[in-house]
């Protein structure tokens, strides 16, 4: 291609997708080719578009090519850089500038970040925030039937949507879980998301009450915003950590890959910085022995970006799936006629140009945003505590 190409639109689509938002971008050029990308900081759309309109005024009529150097002033050319909201921002930005140029060179975007290390994307499966005790277990059953060898659980109250007691939940979940390896076996990988409800001090209570070997990832079982925090509670059990779903930059990555507090990187492209983030989080890990095991709780053009990150790096574990949550909605065919599809546990990497993904835009424009807010989530003492 001869002629250069320039950005004229960037069009933020906060929609309601099933029973979420989904924060949709579209970026436009002169030549007719556009690409998409979606951010990942649920819950605040409102805020992302913002940001994504900041953005706008000065990247019109910029060379959607020159990723890297966009992506950098994005970063750099503000007082306040960083921060989760415009993480997120840069995030969609950076992804469906990844799209428009795989689709000007007539390449999947695997081949923009070092080509294809592998055809197939292995996953892990949820058995759901509702399903408790022998009904997840059972749950656990039907996905190792349908070929899913990794498999994760959500502790006993995760799905309350008024009161969590942490220490009534961990007696009962690793209850749960002791049978949940009896009766699955060793050949399945296990694991938990406690999605940061826990403290240092109740973290390790629960590793305690686990047989040896239950656990194959821990993840998120406290917050994030103390390194050291992770660092004590790593020399209070064996079980590997799952962590970085939350974090905005390689700089939030620095401490937990350097000092060697998880085994693995839950980064999620759509927050950490779109691709080019990622990658560079990727080739950090990578030197550490720490696996990607990315987060994908949303929309399909997540997916698709994810897939293509997963294709190419070589220390990948899983990607996470909600596809089996059948009543989520995320990924529906009328506002994605063309995404990603599981074949088993499996997601088969897309030799189509770009990110290999259609959204129709008639149908998002048609859907307006609903504001959604998290659980706020109380104790028994009327405390508030973490959702």
């Amino acid at each position: 291609m001869t002629t250069k190409l320039k950005i004229t639109a960037i069009k933020p689509y906060p929609v309601w997708v099933g029973t979420r938002n989904q924060m949709l971008v579209k970026i436009e050029t002169d030549s007719g080719i556009f690409g998409w990308g979606e951010s990942g900081l649920s819950g605040r759309e409102k805020a992302v578009a913002g940001a994504i309109e900041h953005y706008r005024e000065f990247l019109i009529g910029r060379d959607p090519m020159q990723i890297g150097r966009i992506w950098q002033e994005l970063y750099r050319s503000q007082y306040f850089e960083g921060g989760r909201v415009l993480q997120a921002a840069i995030s969609a930005i950076d992804i469906a500038l990844h799209d428009i140029k795989g689709k000007a060179l007539g390449v999947p975007v695997y081949d923009l970040l070092g080509g294809k290390q592998r055809d197939r994307i292995p996953t892990f499966a949820s058995t759901g925030d509702e399903a408790e005790g022998d009904v997840a277990i059972e749950r656990a059953r039907e996905l190792h039937a349908e070929g899913w060898l990794a498999i994760r659980f959500f502790p006993i109250g995760q799905s309350s949507n008024d009161i969590f007691e942490p220490r009534e939940s961990i007696g009962a979940t690793a209850t749960m879980l002791n049978k949940a390896r009896e009766a699955l076996g060793d050949e399945v990988v296990l694991g938990i998301d406690y999605h940061h409800r826990l403290s240092v001090a109740e973290a390790a209570s629960f590793c305690n009450k686990l047989s040896r070997g239950v656990l194959d990832f821990l993840e998120e079982p406290i917050r994030d915003e103390t390194p050291e925090a992770y660092e004590s509670l790593r020399t209070m059990t064996d079980i590997p950590f799952a962590v970085g779903e939350e974090f905005a930059s390689k700089w939030q990555f620095l401490p937990y890959i350097e000092r060697g507090i998880h085994q693995f990187n839950r980064l999620d492209v759509c927050n950490v910085g779109g691709l080019t983030e990622a990658m560079k989080v990727a080739g950090w890990s990578e030197a550490h022995y720490v696996d990607l095991m990315p987060h994908n709780p949303l929309g399909p053009v997540c997916t698709a970006a994810t897939i293509h990150l997963a294709a190419a790096v070589p220390n990948f574990a899983w990607l996470e799936t909600r596809a089996p949550e059948a009543k989520l909605g995320f990924d529906n065919s009328d506002f994605f006629p063309v995404q990603p599809r599981l074949d088993g546990p499996n997601y088969p990497v897309s030799d189509l140009p770009g990110l290999g993904v259609e959204v129709n835009e008639e149908a998002v424009k048609a859907e307006s945003f609903r504001f959604w807010e998290a659980p706020h989530l109380k104790r028994r003492d009327g405390s508030v505590t973490n959702w």
